[in-house]
């Protein structure tokens, strides 16, 4: 048996250990009892990107974004959708570059959307520009798989 997983819980950012082959059986949080993949990004301000990143052992896909900026908004439906498909085996997260500039600083954020994904608290890729949900899905199983 496999080393359990540990699952950062979307509602309430506890931090779970999950078995590997239980990822897919809809497990619950064990502190607010709320699923922990709810098949859509989640928003994240800069204290809730530090847990997600830093303590999921899933890789974690962050579309760092803007209201203001027409690619990102014309992205937003194809990045929900591939949320549907990755999870349970990646955490996907949202950034609003002008909400938490100091992420968008502290990760070189230099024109958005910027795709970034991280896997062990380190980021392991990234892809500038908007991308279809069939290219952000494979684009993370390969990058993924690369790392």
């Amino acid at each position: 048996m496999a080393d359990p997983f540990h699952i950062v819980c979307p509602h309430c950012d506890a931090v779970n250990r999950v078995a590997a082959e239980r990822l897919a059986d809809k497990p619950v949080c064990g502190k607010c009892a709320q699923e922990l993949f709810v098949g859509k990004p989640l928003d994240v301000n800069s204290a809730r990107f530090d847990r997600h990143v830093g303590r999921n052992d899933i890789p974690v896909l962050v579309d760092f974004w803007a209201a203001w900026c027409g690619p990102c908004r014309m992205m937003a439906p194809a990045y929900a959708q591939a949320a549907t498909r990755l999870e349970p085996h990646a955490r996907l997260l949202k950034v609003d570059t002008e909400a938490s500039q100091d992420l968008a600083a502290r990760h070189a954020i230099r024109s958005i959307p910027t795709i970034a994904l991280f896997q062990g608290g380190r980021e392991i890729a990234r892809q500038a520009g908007a991308m279809d949900a069939g290219s952000l899905v494979a684009w993370v199983q390969r990058s993924a798989r690369a790392a």
